[in-house]
């Protein structure tokens, strides 16, 4: 068996699937199979949020514990290959991110790049796929899902003053009320579509959401607010109960299939 085979790319929380409730998690580790090392990078690199969302493992688990509801994450770094992108864009396979050089990614072939698309890429996605259909099935309605992300405090020289943002297309059904919780609670500053704006073709919301008409929203939360184990269970115990109220609402376990600021919906008339 070789190392590529032995590395998983992606690790499933089990909780209670009749729940309806789902929660992804695209950039939870840092981790790269053996052959790749560190992309040429020092391993300090590989510490920073270019290499993953700093914090969102252990948020992610601490949710599921919190709710019992199934939680799916990628193992991989983005940096080898980015599940939040649809399989064209761009910044799949980054060469350079906030500075750094990416050797391991420069050049690039089309066959490493179909590589890495069958060998980690793909089984993610069709693991979120199979995790969704089992929800949708136990819970006898389509499930909401909740994507689950965190930011560097600065980029490219500039602050970002919100403590979490909630990222969006054009499905409003659990983005307003979770703002609207969110923004109740003193002294927090909430981005609406900050600090990235929410619509992106291909990316995991899209993908497994906005074509199957799922009502979802995607959390960001500052990484300096979850880089130890105090903050991580600060946020789980602030948002647990808001995504259990989210989840007990009928109108967000609807298919409804909207439309796409990022243009035509697929299936959509």
């Amino acid at each position: 068996m070789t190392a590529a085979s032995q590395f998983q790319p992606h690790e499933r929380i089990d909780g209670d699937s009749a729940l309806g409730l789902v929660f992804i998690a695209d950039h939870a580790f840092n981790l790269m199979p053996e052959e790749y090392g560190s992309l040429g990078l020092p391993s300090s690199e590989m510490e920073r949020h270019i290499a993953y969302d700093i914090g969102i493992e252990g948020l992610t688990r601490a949710l599921a514990r919190l709710t019992g509801a199934p939680a799916i994450m990628a193992r991989f770094s983005r940096l080898l290959i980015d599940p939040n992108r649809g399989a064209d864009d761009p910044t799949l396979i980054r060469q350079l991110y906030d500075g750094t050089v990416v050797p391991g990614n420069y050049p690039m072939s089309e066959e490493e790049r179909a590589l890495r698309l069958a060998r980690y890429y793909q089984p993610y996605h069709e693991a979120v796929d199979a995790l969704l259909d089992e929800v949708e099935e136990r819970a006898g309605k389509p499930p909401l899902v909740i994507s689950l992300h965190s930011y560097t405090p600065r980029m490219q020289g500039r602050e970002r003053p919100w403590h979490v943002g909630i990222l969006w297309d054009s499905d409003a059904r659990a983005v307003t009320p979770l703002l609207n919780m969110l923004r109740a609670e003193p002294g927090l500053v909430v981005g609406d579509n900050e600090p990235y704006d929410g619509a992106l073709a291909g990316d995991s919301m899209f993908k497994h959401c906005t074509v199957k008409g799922y009502a979802h929203a995607l959390i960001e939360v500052r990484q300096d607010l979850i880089s130890g184990e105090a903050g991580i269970q600060e946020w789980a115990n602030r948002l647990a109960p808001m995504l259990m109220d989210l989840n007990a609402q009928p109108e967000l376990h609807e298919s409804i299939i909207g439309p796409s600021r990022t243009g035509p919906v697929p299936g959509r008339e």
